[in-house]
């Protein structure tokens, strides 16, 4: 009989060891011939990117040795690290972000020395197609050369051979290039580019151009797009028509064109449902061709991903394989696609899916512990009521341990998750980290308040202008909505964010201090102008859009900035940082705890060195998750059952 002990102090075998350990992250599965490869982001080797391939025998090889790390520095976010054929594997070092090639010869034998094939300076590439017509491959390239000016994006072609140097600009000027794809025959190229301050998202161009017998580019012609429609991974049917996600009708749905007419892919899907994703990295895929008549497309419904299967030539449209919800890439191998995916219940692994019965084959897992079921708690799906006279949508989870039952009359506190992005979404497949807080009695809510995607143009356009309002607003609605259902304790609600997320947690914090009991920010913003002068080009002209244009929104700026209203901070707040993270500098984190500091709060700040954009050694995983349950043990008065280093928390009454 299970024995009642009180919320947060529910023994759990999802240790922070185990949430680590699926930190390895499995990605970008790509197809040549009968093998198969994916990248694995493995936090035991310091985050290290490596390259796995398997053969049709089911014998797994790494093909990047230890010192090599499969990963671009591309819009910082990068994605696209890699791509192969006919045996030569080309992929991106992210020590020197050089492009190194490997070719079947040498894999086969063995042991591996990569080959560089561009020099050493200061060039970034990404998201590459191979021209085997050519000798080369086409991709996206960041020029960082010129010290003072923003770096200069384009489109190259670089040889195979490595006799290209840094590589052929086929396109520029525009600020920002991806998806380079060449038609079957290699005649025509296709690509999406956009310009400041747009992101990916907001409105992107699709062009097309005749590829010459030199290679270059001839006859560019504008096809679809513009600063109020985004385009997404354009692409050749086998027959050689143009194929492309657009969001011209709110939702991003599939559309093929002739350049001259463009018509909708003829889906019968519900109206609600899109297939686009956004763009922070580069090569991602929510549809393929697996025979010139069959069509694989995932699409999310209701915060979830599926995958579905059309005949063209019967417009027949079905789902398959409704138990897996696919991440974002595909891979056509015959007569399956290749995914990432992952269930409320099982976390992700490779598997190959047969488009016509569903059957699945598991290629890779992550390793680990396997949790019994009586541990996991099932997200449901939940609408509620918001400002505005509006409605969102966020994931509970509700406390879940077969071991454990809460003291009579007790509800628990309530964990509302802020995404990162902001313009991104949250995820329903089993997250240990999410686990980690729901097996110990906590229930969780992942908000996935307006702005997300998945739920159309419109949706995401609330938060233009709106950044630190409608997201804050729909985070408080949703810990009101919960707590008047009787599913959270009013008074132990806590808010946790990341980057993006990590702003909403700190604006809702300061601006409705009565509401959270306490919040964990991992490196997140707290100042807007600091980020601004502080960013990327990717997201350097961003906020002109989720807030105002700069300098004449200054005012705002400073008002909707968590490093103003420190006064206004009531509750303990724990910070956590990377100390070369360069999306979001240390310096955010600093000023949050230097403030806090000054003004008596109570406040704890964790930095690791070596850490990035986004924690991937194992041991700071481990690290801070165990911190944030020390820290809720402090501010709330319960015991953790687990043994964890404390924290030191300045300001903390009876500490």
């Amino acid at each position: 009989m299970s024995t009642p002990y009180p919320f947060g102090s529910w023994l759990s075998p999802i240790t922070a060891q185990v949430a680590a350990t699926q930190g390895l992250r499995l990605g970008a599965p790509s197809v040549d011939g009968t093998d198969i490869y994916w990248l694995e982001g493995r936090p035991a080797e310091g985050g290290r990117n490596v390259l796995v391939r398997r053969r049709a025998d089911g014998t797994l090889h790494e093909l990047t040795p230890p010192g090599f790390n499969v990963r671009t520095r591309v819009h910082e976010y990068g994605g696209g690290a890699y791509l192969v054929h006919n045996g030569t594997v080309v992929f991106s070092n992210f020590a020197d972000q050089r492009l190194y090639r490997l070719d079947r010869d040498a894999v086969d034998a063995g042991p591996l020395t990569p080959v560089p094939i561009t020099p050493e300076g200061r060039w970034h590439y990404a998201d590459g197609i191979v021209d085997p017509a050519r000798g080369r491959i086409v991709c996206v390239r960041e020029d960082h050369t010129v010290e003072g000016r923003e770096c200069v994006n384009a489109l190259v072609g670089v040889p195979l051979d490595g006799s290209g140097g840094a590589g052929q600009v086929l396109a520029e000027g525009f600020d920002f290039y991806s998806t380079p794809r060449l038609s079957p025959d290699g005649a025509r190229l296709a690509w999406i580019c956009w310009r400041h301050p747009n992101m990916p998202w907001d409105g992107t161009e699709l062009w097309v151009a005749d590829v010459d017998s030199t290679g270059a580019l001839t006859q560019a012609r504008h096809v679809a797009g513009s600063d109020s429609e985004s385009i997404y991974q354009p692409g050749w049917s086998p027959d050689g028509e143009l194929y492309f996600v657009s969001d011209r009708d709110d939702r991003w749905r599939l559309y093929r064109g002739r350049e001259s007419e463009i018509l909708p892919v003829p889906l019968a899907l519900p109206a609600e449902v899109e297939a686009g994703r956004p763009q922070w990295i580069l090569g991602t895929a929510t549809w393929m061709f697996t025979s010139p008549t069959r069509l694989v497309v995932s699409y999310t419904h209701e915060g979830r991903w599926h995958l579905g299967t059309a005949e063209l030539a019967t417009g027949v449209f079905r789902e398959f394989a409704p138990e897996l919800e696919p991440s974002a890439w595909l891979a056509p191998a015959g007569d399956e696609v290749v995914v990432v995916a992952g269930s409320a219940t099982a976390p992700d692994a490779v598997v190959a899916v047969h488009a016509e019965t569903g059957a699945t084959r598991v290629l890779r897992a992550v390793p680990g512990a396997s949790i019994d079921a009586g541990y996991l708690s099932i997200p449901q799906s939940v609408w509620f009521p918001t400002d505005g006279d509006r409605t969102a949508q966020l994931f509970y989870y509700a406390p879940r341990n077969r071991d454990c039952v809460p003291v009579a009359g007790e509800r628990p506190p309530l964990i509302v998750i802020s995404h990162g992005g902001p313009v991104a979404a949250a995820d329903s497949t089993l997250d240990y980290t999410v686990q980690f807080w729901t097996s110990r009695g906590f229930a969780a809510a992942d908000v996935n308040y307006g702005g997300s995607t998945g739920f159309g143009r419109a949706y995401r356009q609330r938060l233009n202008g709106q950044w630190g309002v409608v997201d804050v607003a729909d985070c408080i609605c949703a810990a009101r909505f919960l707590a008047a259902q009787g599913l959270a304790d009013p008074a132990r609600l806590v808010i946790r964010g990341g980057s993006a997320g990590g702003f909403t947690t700190l604006a809702a914090l300061t601006g409705y201090p009565e509401v959270f009991k306490a919040g964990a920010s991992y490196y997140g913003v707290s100042d807007l102008e600091a980020l601004l002068h502080d960013s990327h080009k990717f997201e350097a002209r961003c906020l002109d859009i989720l807030v105002g244009p700069y300098p004449e929104a200054k005012a705002l700026y400073e008002a909707r900035s968590p490093i103003h209203a420190v006064d206004r901070l009531s509750c303990p707040l724990i910070l956590f940082q990377g100390l070369e993270d360069k999306v979001v500098p240390p310096n955010q984190s600093e000023m949050m705890a230097d403030a806090l500091r000054r003004k008596g709060r109570p406040v704890a700040y964790l930095a690791f060195a070596g850490e990035q954009h986004g924690f991937r050694k194992a041991e700071n995983i481990v690290r801070s998750l165990e911190a944030e349950l020390y820290f809720y043990g402090a501010v709330f008065g319960f015991a953790p059952a687990d043994r964890i280093e404390p924290v030191v928390i300045d300001n903390l009454p009876g500490r």
